[in-house]
């Protein structure tokens, strides 16, 4: 009689994940603040513009993402000609810890979980903050990298190279809402990507993603133990 078969083993898979934008609403969560600051019928337009303002700082010489907010808010004040008001400069950075998940992340993030998935942040952010929103989440994560680690902000390599280094070479996707800072240098990088295309915006570089869903939850249903 041959020898048995050894027993079948299921090698680990990894979900990573951006955070804010992905499973954290921070347009809610800046919304608020800047509502709160200069009022609601202003919030709007500030918010597009805190968008632009944002990666330009985060394209400057190394910054905490703290201070990113910081000169970000300060910025914004300065180029609209509104005036922030006193002490609030950290407004935005006191405030990320209570920006909300989105409604279907908690759930969704679960039932990876059940189904075996190892679960990583690769996030624009900094240790600490990035603590509070995993407590937000109340789910655990295996691994979370941060700009205050790799010193660079995405779409540059960092986060990308250093989760290379630690999964590899297990099977990985990444999930991201922005194609800027995620689902494009993924592709570059040859690193399985979901683009989880929360406002059916299209590719700005005209490309098709290989996977892409409205939100995570979908996502989640889509991920099987086979897949990826």
């Amino acid at each position: 009689m041959g020898a048995s078969p050894p027993p079948r083993t299921i090698a680990a898979r990894w979900s990573t994940f951006d955070c804010y934008g992905t499973l954290i609403d921070w347009n809610l969560g800046i919304r608020r603040e800047l509502e709160r600051l200069f009022g609601v019928d202003a919030a709007p337009r500030l918010l597009e513009h805190y968008h632009v303002l944002e990666p330009e700082i985060e394209s400057e010489p190394f910054h905490t993402y703290r201070e990113v907010l910081n000169l970000a808010l300060e910025r914004l004040a300065q180029e609209e000609g509104i005036q922030l008001p006193e002490g609030e400069a950290g407004a935005l950075a006191a405030s990320l810890p209570e920006w909300p998940p989105f409604p279907e992340v908690p759930p969704a993030l679960a039932e990876l979980r059940e189904r075996g998935w190892q679960l990583a942040i690769l996030s624009n952010t900094d240790r600490d903050l990035i603590a509070a929103s995993q407590r937000q989440l109340a789910i655990p994560f295996d691994l979370a990298i941060v700009a205050e680690e790799v010193r660079s902000y995405k779409p540059a390599p960092g986060h990308f190279a250093t989760a290379r280094s630690r999964i590899a070479p297990q099977r990985w996707l990444h999930a991201a809402q922005s194609y800027y800072h995620d689902v494009a240098p993924c592709r570059a990088l040859g690193i399985p990507v979901a683009w989880i295309n929360r406002k059916g915006e299209t590719a700005a570089d005209g490309g098709s993603p290989e996977h892409e869903f409205r939100t995570l939850g979908a996502l989640a249903d889509w991920l099987a133990p086979s897949v990826v």
